[in-house]
């Protein structure tokens, strides 16, 4: 069957409105998409990719949210290799260098699958990070969320036991510890329902809300 597009495509690849391309920050080669001709300072997004690398989906992702204001960042995590600690770190020096930027506004992330993982792991990480929209990533350590300074967004698939298991004792520790946060598990979805790459998983509806969901909560945490 098949499936419709992710949303409307917010912004063709060759999209006059907006300035594309690959930038090098924190020594790391970044897809980036920000509407063309702006001045001052912009909020900045960090697009944080799965397990598939740096797809044309992530690049639309981008544009997407490039379209609604933001400056998107979209790095190839690829360049830590396996190694979590070397692609965290690789974030945070990419953190450190859009925040000595003077066009960089409040920094904040979203993450899907793998690079949701990442992106609770970066908001334990940097102080840095304002904010996460976080699809289906597994959950920090518990001990760690204290250390947490970002507001929280965190999407969840209802059949995706793997990662739910742990979701009600993040949500405690999170809310002990009076970090900002919302929790949205989908009804029907599976892991990976945002992305029309993952086929039978995707699920428009629920992309069309979680994304409704992601571009509110980033314009106001990031303002």
């Amino acid at each position: 069957m098949a499936t419709t597009p992710l949303l409307e495509r917010a912004r063709a690849a060759d999209d006059a409105r907006l300035e594309m391309g690959y930038l090098e920050y924190g020594g790391t080669r970044c897809y980036v998409a920000r509407a063309r001709g702006s001045v001052g300072k912009r909020p900045v997004v960090l697009i944080l990719h799965g397990g598939r690398g740096p797809t044309p989906h992530i690049e639309d992702i981008a544009r997407r949210a490039a379209s609604e204001g933001f400056a998107a960042v979209a790095p190839d995590l690829r360049a830590g290799g396996a190694d979590r600690d070397q692609t965290l770190a690789n974030l945070l020096a990419i953190i450190d260098d859009l925040a000595a930027r003077p066009e960089s506004g409040a920094i904040g992330a979203i993450g899907f699958r793998s690079g949701g993982t990442v992106a609770n792991q970066l908001a334990v990480r940097s102080p840095k990070l304002a904010a996460a929209s976080v699809f289906y990533g597994e959950v920090p350590p518990v001990l760690d969320v204290p250390r947490i300074k970002a507001r929280l967004l965190l999407h969840y698939a209802e059949r995706d036991e793997r990662v739910n298991t742990a979701v009600p004792a993040y949500e405690a520790a999170l809310n002990a510890a009076g970090i900002q946060n919302a929790i949205h598990v989908y009804p029907g979805t599976a892991h990976g329902f945002f992305s029309e790459e993952d086929g039978g998983r995707y699920n428009a509806e629920a992309a069309k809300l979680a994304w409704s969901r992601t571009v509110a909560f980033l314009k106001d945490a990031l303002r």
